[in-house]
């Protein structure tokens, strides 16, 4: 399916900031890999700040609301657990560039979106902690600290798209989440 020119323009300009860094790219730069005029790029954003608010909010909005679902959900902690590896599995390799510019770059927003972002971002810690209380709790996961369980589990997860974004690298979702979920497991399960 052939893309249209502001698909192509996000796509390319995502990979870029990803590459070089959101503090090092220049509109210049995101103009030259597409080929086009500086004056251009303000037909698809109106600065660089707005386009990485923009990635950063709606990825976390979207995070947010899938983890409210499965909170909501009368599954038990375990498989609530296993709804949010499964989902972060499934987005990181749907969208390893978004996934990384998430997880480096959210330290160049302004304020006030920059602490805006970080209650967000811990919001959700809270809540993947609240069901891992919950499993510790209700005997299904393995009694420690739930505090470092959250963080074990939080950089389990983090860095996937490290492997999806290698060139020349086939990954099948079905198995790496399988994979995720069994090492995760293995650390915290009973």
């Amino acid at each position: 399916m052939k893309k249209n020119r502001k698909e192509l323009f996000f796509e390319e300009t995502l990979k870029l900031v990803v590459q070089k860094g959101f503090k090092a790219t220049t509109l210049r730069d995101i103009a030259h890999k597409l080929d086009f005029e500086v004056a251009n790029v303000y037909n698809y954003i109106d600065s660089k700040e707005s386009f990485l608010e923009g990635y950063l909010f709606n990825t976390m909005d979207e995070f947010c609301g899938y983890l409210n679902n499965i909170v909501d959900s009368s599954y038990t902690p375990v498989e609530k657990l296993k709804f949010v590896i499964s989902k972060h599995v499934q987005y990181t390799i749907a969208h390893p560039y978004i996934v990384a510019l998430f997880i480096y770059e959210w330290r160049n927003l302004k304020e006030p979106k920059l602490t805006e972002f970080k209650d967000k971002r811990q919001g959700y810690i809270d809540t993947v902690n609240t069901i891992i209380k919950a499993g510790i709790k209700d005997g299904d996961l393995r009694e420690m600290d739930d505090e470092f369980a959250t963080f074990m589990v939080m950089s389990s997860m983090r860095w996937l798209f490290s492997l999806v974004t290698k060139e020349n690298v086939t990954i099948n979702p079905i198995e790496i989440e399988k994979q995720m979920t069994d090492f995760i497991f293995k650390g915290i399960g009973k």
